[in-house]
């Protein structure tokens, strides 16, 4: 698809405006009535000789409040399997030699002692294989693993 000067023009500033790229691709179909597949704006932004700006990250992950039921002592508490100076009761660990397939992948251990192997696919997908099948985590241990994963991945600069 060929676009004009004020078209590649109008697609620069959605750029230097920090839109994304399907942000882009739906601007580009309500404003100038131009279709086009995510991958074709990817090759358009790349041809443009722009680069697109990054979101700013989050400097403290949400804080983390207790469920009623555990406030009661109605749960089980967390038992320390994490490593000293660290909140909560999960730990995840980044392996040295990464998984086939993953672009990244380690080892967490939950509250509860129980293990599984975790990995971040090509596409972005984040997987989890528990050591004991038919294992599932709470819900309150997914939501710190997840946090714990995305500190570790940044301070290896993942």
């Amino acid at each position: 698809m060929k676009l004009d000067d004020a078209q590649k023009q109008k697609v620069r500033e959605w750029i230097e405006a920090g839109l994304s790229l399907s942000d882009i691709q739906n601007k580009l179909s309500a404003e100038l009535e131009i279709r086009m597949t995510y991958m074709e704006v990817r090759f358009l932004v790349d041809d443009l000789g722009v680069k697109l700006k990054d979101k700013p990250v989050e400097s403290a992950p949400p804080e983390f409040k207790p469920s009623p039921a555990a406030s009661e002592g109605k749960e089980k508490p967390a038992q320390a399997t994490k490593e000293p100076g660290r909140a909560g009761g999960v730990t995840v660990v980044v392996d040295q030699v990464m998984r086939p397939g993953a672009l990244v992948s380690g080892k967490v251990t939950f509250s509860d002692g129980k293990t599984a192997d975790w990995y971040l696919d090509q596409m972005g997908r984040l997987g989890l294989v528990p050591k004991e099948k038919d294992y599932k985590p709470s819900q309150e241990d997914v939501m710190e693993f997840q946090t714990e994963l995305q500190g570790e991945l940044a301070r290896q600069g993942f």
